[in-house]
């Protein structure tokens, strides 16, 4: 099953919200014939567009090959939220790795939201960096352990930035009455994520990256000088960096064993005017505790944008069907809110989800599967990717080293049993348990 077709044109964004407000861009060419770098990066995300800037401001020369365009997969479609931490909380992480790797860890997710920020104005980016991330809460027991655990990472990380609200406070700030509590986090942010890609790719071309679109890789020749192949060229490099995500597909099955690709689904409203303020009286993101999480957040011109649903096969199903319900769940005043937009992307999870950054050849490394909260992350890891190309691998070795266990059941029956878990956790939440 290959998904980077099965839901989207070729080389054409999908009729997101995103898409409709992106920035110009020049279109990258196709790669034809042969070219020869110092590395070859596989995906033009995040990652992979991190990992070329850095790469080229290394002096390194670097080719990136993106079957569509760039920006096109989760990079170009998600909620754009910037988030505090790793995807795993700093207790989850101190019982897995100890407090001094924990600590360690805390400084990287520290530095990936400074990352994006500094990108963001240091090269005047089209797109701008909005504070705040709001977490609700459904129920007490969830307020508790949240107000505990922004008492931890003050007391053992000196983060200052989390504010405890009670159910008034939570009411007040994101104008629903269906949650008990939470907080909101000043450092975090959210942007527009297709700009934010777009604005990447831009800086890495001008930093002297060679960025080739529509050119799908279909082969990869491992050696002492790998070959990565296109239906039109080839590229003979030094190196390769794998940072495909959900769509790396069967390009390295020992990467597919841990990394999952799943889908999710976003709507957006029309322009909703002086309602807005209605719906979030700050312009921040918001996250709630479900299982299948809720995000949402106002876009510039004031529409809800709001992601949610879950769905078990690899087909796109009737997104607004699918994502109305949650939203009519938080926000019944919306009832009559008009959706223009509905899209869906195809992100990568882990089992512990956490990145997975792995050597999975020589010559080869790959970071991917951030479980949801890679704006920031998968920004770090292509900088960690092009430290590790130059033989500073200290932060890559970090991550790597972090246990990453295979799905049950292999590549072939990994989606069926995944299939049989987000069902019964979906069941969990709807009878809040």
């Amino acid at each position: 099953m290959n998904l980077l077709h099965i839901n989207d044109k070729a080389g054409v964004y999908p009729p997101s919200y995103y898409a409709a407000t992106k920035t110009d861009l020049p279109a990258f060419p196709t790669l034809q014939g042969e070219v020869r770098a110092d590395v070859c990066i596989v995906g033009g995300g995040y990652t992979g567009l991190s990992a070329a800037l850095h790469l080229a401001q290394k002096g390194f020369a670097v080719v990136l090959l993106e079957a569509h365009k760039v920006g096109f997969g989760a990079s170009g479609r998600n909620g754009g939220q910037v988030g505090s931490g790793q995807r795993q909380d700093q207790v989850w992480i101190e019982k897995t790795t100890g407090r001094e790797n924990a600590h360690r860890l805390w400084d990287l997710a520290e530095e990936s939201k400074a990352l994006v920020k500094s990108l963001i104005h240091n090269h005047a980016m089209p797109v701008s960096f909005h504070n705040g991330i709001a977490h609700a809460c459904w129920t007490d027991a969830e307020v508790r352990d949240t107000h505990h655990y922004a008492e931890k990472l003050q007391r053992d990380y000196g983060y200052t930035h989390l504010e405890p609200l009670d159910r008034s406070g939570i009411q007040r700030l994101i104008g629903s009455k269906v949650y008990k509590g939470g907080e909101i986090d000043r450092d975090a942010g959210h942007v527009h994520p297709l700009n934010y890609a777009l604005g990447l790719a831009k800086v890495a071309a001008d930093a002297g990256a060679q960025i080739f679109e529509t050119s799908e890789v279909h082969h990869i020749q491992h050696g002492a000088k790998p070959v990565v192949r296109t239906a039109q060229g080839r590229v003979i490099c030094d190196q390769v960096i794998l940072a495909g995500n959900g769509y790396l597909g069967h390009l390295d099955r020992q990467v597919a064993a841990k990394v999952m690709p799943i889908n999710n689904f976003i709507v957006a409203t029309e322009p909703l005017g002086d309602r807005a303020a209605q719906i979030l009286s700050e312009p921040v993101a918001v996250a709630d505790t479900k299982f299948v999480v809720n995000y949402w957040r106002l876009s510039e011109d004031n529409r809800l944008l709001f992601g949610g649903g879950e769905s078990y096969g690899y087909r796109f199903p009737d997104i607004i069907k699918t994502v109305h319900k949650p939203m009519l769940q938080v926000y019944p005043q919306l009832a009559d809110a008009r959706i223009d937009y509905a899209w869906g992307g195809t992100l990568a999870i882990t089992m512990n989800r956490m990145p997975c950054f792995t050597r999975p050849a020589p010559n080869m490394l790959s970071a991917s599967g951030y479980s949801g909260h890679g704006v920031a992350m998968a920004t770090l890891a292509g900088k960690i990717l092009a430290e590790a190309t130059a033989a500073q691998t200290e932060r890559f070795d970090l991550m790597a080293s972090l246990p990453q266990p295979r799905f049950p059941g292999g590549i072939a029956l990994r989606w069926p049993l995944l299939v049989l878990a987000m069902t019964w956790y979906s069941m969990r939440d709807r009878l809040s348990l």
